[in-house]
């Protein structure tokens, strides 16, 4: 049986604001198996960033639980949640977010190095990742000398460095043209397979998910339609 490592009961969350109270996220209930490649997938203010960011525990939320790697984290301190993050977690996001003042091969083992690894093993992973994302021959270049596809490939490198349970990517290629969103994607499943990395993907671009196994489509806070079998409504 394969082993369930995102499970979300009854999730809510609430916004209060001078014009009162708006319902982000309204009784979400899904589940996610180990190695799976998922999008939540609507429109912008839909609902599906702020689910990526509880799932990072990077936001709170007000009903429901969450369990990750079999670990609820609601009743997470900020020092826990950070703990969490820093083991279980890899976050890719629109923008790259690199560091203009390293090298393309020295933004990936910053996460390493940051672990206690050694810049040796650092490297070495470094290289085998970009090697799998075809960027060996930019290794020693800065971000300005990169295209926008490329970069991009360099910030879900330095996200899998530290072999995250779950990647998190928040519209990973709404940056880029089409060409390069859908190299990206098909670089993304590539990591998927040969890795068997858990992704969840959030984003507005119903194209570039077409072939994807499961999408998860979110519409005013609310699962309006699911393609794939790990989807439940009531536990």
């Amino acid at each position: 049986m394969a082993e369930i490592i995102v499970e979300v009961q009854h999730l809510k969350k609430t916004y209060t604001d001078d014009a009162g109270k708006f319902d982000v996220l309204k009784d979400i209930s899904f589940s996610i198996e180990k190695g799976e490649m998922v999008a939540l997938l609507g429109i912008s203010g839909a609902g599906k960033t702020t689910l990526l960011q509880i799932l990072g525990g990077l936001d709170s939320f007000d009903a429901g639980s969450v369990k990750l790697c079999g670990m609820l984290i609601g009743g997470m301190s900020e020092k826990q949640l950070a703990v969490f993050r820093n083991k279980y977690i890899g976050f890719v996001y629109q923008f790259h977010h690199l560091l203009p003042d390293f090298t393309a091969l020295e933004n990936v083992i910053i996460p390493g190095l940051i672990m206690g690894k050694s810049r040796n093993e650092c490297e070495k992973r470094a290289k085998e990742l970009l090697g799998i994302f075809g960027l060996m021959q930019r290794t020693t270049h800065f971000p300005t000398e990169l295209s926008g596809g490329e970069r991009q490939r360099v910030a879900l490198a330095r996200a899998l460095f530290n072999e995250p349970a779950i990647l998190l990517a928040d519209e990973p290629t709404g940056n880029l043209d089409r060409g390069n969103g859908e190299k990206l994607l098909e670089l993304i499943e590539k990591a998927n397979r040969e890795l068997q990395q858990t992704f969840i993907i959030a984003t507005h671009n119903s194209q570039l998910t077409s072939g994807l196994q499961r999408i998860i489509t979110i519409e005013d806070g609310s699962i309006i339609d699911e393609k794939g079998q790990m989807f439940t409504t009531t536990f």
